[in-house]
């Protein structure tokens, strides 16, 4: 409401005083159909389109509005895809949800459990509601995975609200927020979920959600998509508690198949590019080429 206020006067101002240009000024509220892909063979699971509405501010709206899916993270998203289709049958967890993108096509596109992690209050409403108005059994929880159980501040960045984080100096803030903090293990031992598929986006505390969930990677033996950023110290600690699990790693990309790699390092062949696949059993050929089908159905999820 202040930043709405703001931007209505400064509008009417000239530059020199800190007006703004009133056609970059974000609507109040976002609405849109984003078009979803269908795989050439697959069955016809969920609905052709999601409807979004959301806060005119929000990031990862304000992307999918101007980009849609086709250049919304493909290499990953076709990948998430295939992996629902090949990994055992379990629940899909998206940790670090923001307004539950990946939490809402895999419940689009598949029959699995899914759960979406976001500790912020705004985008945890958000993703609420998209799961509500598109009648998509995504069940939204209000908290932060880590390392331990108990409340923590949550970072507000003042860059973006996908980059708000437990991480002290991950960002620059314009405020803090206490949410509730829990490791994997102990969620899931309480909502009885096997899970099958994690997407881990926690800006740069990734290595605290595994450490976490050990127990669960042992256990159940999850296929693991996690964003690592370079230069953050994440790399080191994410292979000294991977290598005990006997997972492979494999850094996503436009090359397919991606080979397995001996080390994890964030700097990606982009910048966009900060996803790695963790792989409890070696990817088949099968998984590869699901996955380049995948990536042609996401080319026609062009936006509008």
């Amino acid at each position: 409401m202040v930043r709405q206020a703001a931007r209505s006067i400064r509008v009417h101002l000239p530059r020199s005083l800190g007006g703004i240009d009133r056609a970059r000024v974000p609507p109040r509220v976002r609405q849109f159909e984003l078009s979803l892909p269908r795989r050439a063979g697959a069955a016809e699971i969920g609905p052709a389109t999601l409807n979004v509405t959301a806060s005119g501010d929000l990031w990862a709206p304000r992307r999918l509005e101007q980009a849609g899916l086709a250049n919304y993270e493909p290499e990953t998203l076709a990948c998430f895809l295939a992996v629902l289709e090949h990994a055992r049958p379990g629940a899909v967890l998206d940790i670090g949800a923001n307004v539950g993108i990946y939490g809402l096509v895999a419940a689009a596109r598949s029959h699995r459990p899914v759960y979406a992690f976001e500790p912020t209050p705004e985008l945890a409403a958000t993703a609420r509601h998209l799961a509500t108005i598109n009648d998509l059994p995504l069940e939204v929880v209000e908290l932060a995975m880590s390392n331990h159980s108990g409340t923590a501040s949550l970072r507000l960045s003042s860059n973006s609200d996908a980059s708000n984080s437990l991480a002290p100096g991950f960002r620059p803030e314009f405020g803090r927020v206490r949410v509730r903090v829990d490791t994997l293990s102990h969620w899931r031992e309480r909502a009885g979920a096997y899970p099958a598929v994690l997407k881990l986006d926690t800006e740069t505390t990734e290595p605290d959600v595994i450490a976490g969930g050990l127990e669960v990677l042992r256990q159940f033996r999850p296929w693991v998509f996690c964003e690592v950023l370079p230069d953050r110290g994440v790399e080191e600690r994410l292979m000294a508690l991977l290598e005990p699990l006997d997972y492979t790693w494999h850094q996503l990309s436009d090359e397919l198949p991606c080979p397995a790699r001996n080390v994890i390092d964030g700097h990606g062949p982009t910048p966009d590019q900060r996803m790695w696949l963790f792989a409890p059993t070696p990817p088949t050929d099968e998984l590869w080429e699901r996955t380049r089908e995948w990536r042609r159905a996401l080319k026609v999820c062009e936006p509008g």
